[in-house]
């Protein structure tokens, strides 16, 4: 088989015990990898009844064809699993390079289940699964873990592991990787998952290669295009993705004061990535087969560590009023260590600073006053949050259960979607991020559909669209939305960033690059397709939870409240309008959910039984 080592390890931690899966062409044609294989290995290991934290839960590992070919930025992996945080389908998607130690290992995924009696490390060192002690790194933070284990196992092993808020199951922990790099699967929740199962790490390293079907031709195709995706990506390798700040502030979509704030025009020119690099830049890094090298390295009292991305820097910063650069920084790396989502614990920092406005939060409850704009009460909330004490344990479950427990109408400032956080982009000023973040089967999410960036600058002529889409626009958004979403998939079952997209890759580009992986020809359409298979399987996993049209809603502050100033002053997204047209081109019923025709036609005719669930 190539382009796949052809084989999944599905492990017991509660036995200890291990047994290798194998599959045909036929499946991998199917399900991709990545989030395909992933999203299918679920709806098989997981029913609507299985409890987030429960030992049944299953935590999937899954990397791609593309992974270890040296296709651009193909350095990534997919984590599946149940959310502790919301409940529902969760993939997050993360780069570096513990994916390309996993399938050098010998295994194209993982499925673990179970949980260990006591603090446990999975080792998968050439094509074999061990168990090993962790109670000696049992609560070290996580770059002090990649640090232990590479001693033990060699710098050239990957590793993933949690944090103290893993541990200690707090809703907002995430798994990380390459250490003070931290590449993170961070949404979710998916750190508490595995710390549920008393599993601190997984330490992968071997030297398997992947077979391919034409390396030569795909080397050629290859290095011709690294060259156009650095020439074009000069911009994010010199600032990272926080380059982009003042222009999302200029548009009206940088998140501010908790998404309510519409500018911020002066205050934002402190914590770009071009003050950035003028200040506490000291490196870049990139993925594992990445020309691009967007990840930032800043020195922070002597210690070079992993610096905030755009997301991070907005979360933390700008839609907590902070525009204090060394205080954000920090408290990026105190979430990395610690092990927590950034988008989220930004998230959770605006909204109790907004509760503490209202007087729905006091000072006596929170430790501090939570002042606007105050880079101390960021760091102070982040360890509180991270490390689930105080004020923290509440903030730690997400601002959907934090406001249902301090009512006192604290719903009205949690700014979520089935309770997952928005990222840092705002569907009043990309108008298709409504649609997409209400349709996104893990809950808010930016990356599940990334239609925004054809609203901001770029075409897609595959797709009809020859010129950027009018971004105040509702109409022909829920279309749109679908076939990014659809386009999406593909790419996180494959293994590749999106950012190639937007530099120049196509959907030909993916189909030849498959030919010289693994031999197939495939079209633009089955490509798609495959894409709209594994979409229409993350909704049925869904839909066996309850979630339809009801749920596929959004806050009252961005569908009902104007900015005010700024470049989206008065821009509100029309929802209904999107849905009516997104269920439409998707074929799904007046519910929103997949009919048994549209699964006969996919070929998912076995899951129609998770729509009686």
């Amino acid at each position: 088989m190539k382009g796949y080592q052809g084989k999944i390890a599905l492990i017991d931690l509660t036995e200890k015990t291990s047994r290798e899966m194998t599959f045909d062409d036929d499946f991998a044609r199917k399900y991709i990898g990545g989030s395909g294989m992933g999203t299918y290995f679920l709806l098989n290991f997981c029913t609507p009844k299985t409890r987030p934290l429960s030992p049944s839960n299953p935590l999937i590992f899954m990397t791609g064809p593309f992974l270890g070919s040296g296709i651009p930025t193909s350095g990534r992996h997919q984590i599946v699993t149940k959310s502790p945080l919301t409940g529902i389908f969760l993939e997050s998607d993360a780069g570096g390079s513990f994916g390309f130690h996993l399938k050098r290992s010998g295994f194209d995924g993982l499925i673990i289940l179970g949980k260990s009696d006591s603090p446990l490390v999975l080792t998968l060192i050439d094509g074999k699964v061990g168990f090993a002690e962790a109670r000696d790194i049992w609560g070290l933070d996580t770059m002090e873990t990649d640090a232990r284990l590479r001693s033990l196992y060699g710098e050239n092993a990957g590793v993933s592991c949690i944090g103290p808020a893993g541990e200690k199951l707090i809703p907002l922990a995430g798994i990380f990787h390459d250490g003070t790099d931290a590449r993170t699967s961070g949404r979710g929740g998916a750190g508490a998952v595995m710390g549920s199962k008393n599993l601190k790490a997984i330490v992968a390293r071997g030297s398997s290669v992947t077979p391919l079907s034409d390396k030569k031709n795909l080397t050629e195709l290859v290095s011709k295009k690294n060259a156009l995706l650095k020439e074009k990506g000069a911009g994010m390798n010199l600032y990272g993705t926080s380059g982009g700040m003042s222009l999302c502030e200029e548009l009206g979509d940088l998140p501010i004061r908790n998404w309510k704030q519409g500018s911020w025009k002066e205050e934002v020119k402190a914590i770009t990535g071009q003050r950035m690099a003028e200040t506490i830049l000291t490196g870049d890094y990139g993925c594992v087969a990445c020309p691009i090298r967007c990840g930032r390295v800043v020195g922070i009292d002597g210690r070079n560590v992993g610096g905030p991305e755009y997301e991070t820097m907005a979360m933390l910063g700008s839609n907590c009023l902070v525009n204090d650069l060394d205080a954000i920084a920090r408290a990026n790396e105190l979430c990395n260590r610690l092990g927590i989502d950034t988008i989220s614990t930004g998230s959770a920092v605006a909204f109790a600073m907004e509760c503490y406005e209202h007087g729905i939060i006091t000072e006596a409850q929170a430790g501090m006053p939570l002042e606007w704009g105050s880079g101390e009460v960021l760091n102070f909330l982040v360890k509180k949050i991270g490390e689930g004490e105080g004020i923290g344990e509440l903030l730690g479950k997400g601002t959907r259960t934090a406001a249902k427990e301090l009512g006192k109408g604290a719903e009205h400032f949690a700014i979520h979607c089935k309770g997952l956080d928005f990222p840092a982009h705002d569907p009043r000023c990309y108008k298709s991020l409504a649609a997409g973040y209400a349709t996104s089967t893990r809950g808010a999410c930016h990356l599940n559909g990334y239609s925004y960036p054809w609203e901001r600058s770029v075409s897609f002529p595959e797709f009809g669209y020859n010129e950027k889409q009018d971004r105040g626009a509702d109409e022909g958004k829920g279309v749109m939305n679908a076939r990014f979403q659809n386009l999406s998939s593909l790419l996180d079952s494959l293994k590749m960033c999106k950012f190639p997209m937007l530099l120049g890759v196509t959907l030909a580009d993916l189909g030849y690059w498959m030919k010289c992986v693994t031999g197939w020809d495939m079209t633009n359409e089955e490509l798609e397709t495959i894409g709209e298979r594994i979409y229409n399987m993350k909704r049925l996993f869904n839909a066996g939870h309850g979630i339809g049209r009801d749920q596929d809603t959004l806050p009252e502050r961005i569908l009902n409240e104007v900015r005010g100033t700024g470049g989206s002053a008065e821009a509100l997204p029309d929802l209904a309008l999107q849905l009516d047209e997104y269920y439409g081109y998707r074929a799904w019923d007046e519910k929103g959910l997949p009919t048994k025709e549209k699964l006969e036609e996919l070929g998912l005719g076995e899951f129609a039984l998770w729509l009686r669930a």
